[in-house]
């Protein structure tokens, strides 16, 4: 581990790995609806960072293991602020999808 490492962001593709090992976890994408049309790792769900009031009705237990990306990895780090404001315990920012390697759905 480098010193400036903290400098990096999340490394999205293990956190997709740590998403797709995890039993019941949510893959949360808080694009708008036309970014998540235009591409979204699949199994990704879409709630807007704007919208995100709206995840009760996705996500209803506050224990779910939720792992939130974006575009670059600065809207997911802020709506996982914010849903650990709204009591969410399991939350987890992996990035942003620029940083993606593997598959994506339109």
């Amino acid at each position: 581990m480098g010193f400036f490492d903290f400098l990096k962001g999340p490394d999205m593709n293990q956190g997709v790995k740590d998403y797709q090992a995890t039993p019941g976890a949510v893959l949360l994408d808080v694009r708008t609806p036309e970014e998540y049309r235009e591409g979204h790792i699949p199994g990704s769900k879409n709630v807007p960072l704007q919208s995100l009031d709206k995840v009760t009705g996705l996500v209803n237990n506050q224990d779910t293991p939720v792992f939130v990306y974006c575009h670059s990895g600065a809207r997911s780090s802020q709506a996982v602020s914010a849903l650990r404001r709204m009591g969410y315990t399991n939350v987890k920012n992996i990035g942003g999808i620029a940083a993606y390697a593997g598959k994506v759905e339109r």
